[in-house]
């Protein structure tokens, strides 16, 4: 899957050490925001209070009590009095090395949760849901437990609770972080093919699921930074394909256009659908704000116009699947003409056709609106008339959809199945839906840096596509319908078990000391 088809040359490795720097300055580069703004950004609450209102959000709520004197101050979550006493769980962060300026950390887990950490496995392979709830029951901030859980009432549209599961999964992961580790810095890297720093990616990819699902797409653009700042250049979990989208949902179309114009050069952004087609929208948006300059709109107008014609010319094939979501019958001259037909879909490779299928069906609520829809139509004739005038870009952009895009890379699978985009995760290829995807582990990297290894046990046979609550691919339910509702049922089980256990359990509060605020836990 190659972004690029240019030697690599003195001038380009000089652009690769400027480009680098850039990427490690992502957070202070690509906003002018001070670090408490930025972390202030991370609180959704404060999102919705500019849209409604503080009274609007906190209703009657009174202020917080010195009752709370357990609970430590965090930014990615807010600590619930409902959750049981937060106490030392056995993860720990530790700095492994600084690099030219940038900082590797990694989580580790000492012995006692390694323990726990094997006996949530067992879990998971024994097919039993009772024994994850008991897992929970005892170790209540255990970190793939409740992300493990978090699926579950996910898939049983309990949101509330797969909410509140993730956001006490990041709670107890950030009550873990090294003094020095920082969420603004943009220096600060995690590596994610070590298995203790995964949970941390994935309960931070989806909290920014249920944000942007919430209407907190400003807050959820800030998780996506986030994300992208702790390994900007493997990108593990390919957030770059649904940044574009957040900032878009967020009207940040400034940081959309600056962001794209500063990586273009080293990460070749036109080449993935998303960034071409999103990024003329950016500039369009901006040609419609009056209060820039008339010369600033006129430019804008232009690159709209310029990029959004070489995204046509790019990507054909997302035109009429674009369309179709936004219910919008082309005319007879676009229906008409093979440039944008079938053959466009058929005969992009399948790694294309994941990404434009993913591209179509998160942003087409974008495209609706009748000012973005005659700007498009005015641009798609434009594309036309290129075409039957034989324009040299129409050739050479299909001799390079026909060398790249020969198959995908592992994180853009990974990518597809935490989205669970429907028009995407249909056209995930044999060798990922024949294995089962685990929801807290999904396609773990193929050099994974093992440092803990599970005791020899018999192995528990599970068939292929039947794991404990894994992640639903399309393909796979039709190879095992009775093992799928024996799945069901036992769902159904844990979510009983689960609700009962949360309504009725007692956690134990570990003694009162003689300091109201408590900070032991820092020891």
């Amino acid at each position: 899957f190659s972004l690029d088809d240019k030697e690599e040359t003195p001038l380009k490795c000089a652009s690769l050490l400027w480009a680098k720097w850039k990427v490690c300055k992502i957070f202070v580069c690509l906003t002018s925001l001070s670090c408490f703004n930025i972390l202030r950004n991370l609180n959704p609450e404060n999102e919705l209070k500019r849209y409604f209102g503080a009274r609007a959000v906190l209703g009657d709520q009174r202020p917080r009590q010195r009752q709370r004197q357990y609970v430590r101050s965090t930014w990615l979550t807010a600590p619930k009095n409902t959750w049981p006493r937060y106490s030392k769980t056995g993860i720990a962060m530790q700095l492994v090395e600084t690099r030219r300026g940038v900082q590797y950390f990694t989580f580790e887990h000492h012995r006692e949760y390694q323990q726990v950490q094997f006996k949530f496995l067992d879990a998971v392979e024994s097919m039993d849901p009772n024994n994850i709830v008991l897992l929970l029951q005892m170790n209540p901030y255990h970190v793939d437990s409740l992300l493990q859980l978090s699926d579950v009432c996910r898939m049983q549209e309990d949101q509330e609770m797969a909410r509140d599961l993730v956001e006490r999964a990041l709670y107890s992961l950030e009550c873990a972080f090294h003094p020095v580790f920082s969420l603004t810095s943009g220096s600060c890297r995690l590596d994610y093919r070590r298995p203790e720093n995964r949970a941390f990616y994935l309960a931070l990819f989806k909290h920014l699921m249920f944000l942007e699902k919430r209407g907190c797409p400003r807050t959820a653009l800030e998780f996506c930074k986030l994300i992208l700042s702790l390994d900007p250049e493997n990108d593990p979990l390919c957030v770059l394909l649904m940044i574009d989208f957040l900032s878009l949902r967020a009207r940040e179309y400034a940081f959309l256009t600056r962001m794209f114009q500063e990586w273009e050069s080293h990460r070749n952004l036109s080449q993935l659908p998303n960034f071409a087609f999103s990024v003329p929208l950016a500039y369009f948006f901006l040609s419609q704000q009056e209060e820039h300059s008339e010369l600033e709109l006129s430019q804008a107008r232009e690159r709209a116009a310029r990029l959004i014609q070489l995204a046509l010319i790019m990507f054909p094939s997302v035109l009429m699947p674009l369309l179709d979501h936004c219910s919008v019958q082309p005319d007879a001259r676009v229906a008409s003409h093979s440039f944008f037909g079938l053959n466009a879909q058929i005969s992009q490779s399948p790694a294309l056709n994941q990404l434009t299928s993913l591209y179509v069906g998160r942003t087409h609520s974008l495209w609706k609106d009748p000012a973005v829809m005659a700007w498009l139509e005015t641009n798609v004739h434009e594309v036309l008339r290129m075409v039957d005038a034989r324009d040299p870009l129409v050739e050479e952009s299909e001799h390079k959809r026909k060398m790249r895009y020969q198959s995908a890379p592992r994180n853009i699978y990974r990518h597809v199945i935490l989205s669970e985009m429907k028009e995407a995760t249909a056209a995930l290829p044999l060798e990922v839906t024949s294995q089962p995807v685990m929801g807290f582990d999904p396609l773990p990297p193929l050099d994974s840096i093992i440092s803990y290894t599970r005791p020899e046990r018999y192995p528990h046979l599970v068939p292929a596509g039947t794991a404990f609550l894994p992640v639903t691919m399309p393909s796979a339910s039709g190879r095992a319908a009775g093992a799928g509702q024996d799945l069901n049922q036992g769902v159904n089980r844990l979510m009983a078990a689960m609700r009962d256990m949360l309504a009725n359990i007692q956690f134990q509060e570990p003694p009162r000391d003689d300091n109201p605020e408590g900070d032991g836990d820092w020891d």
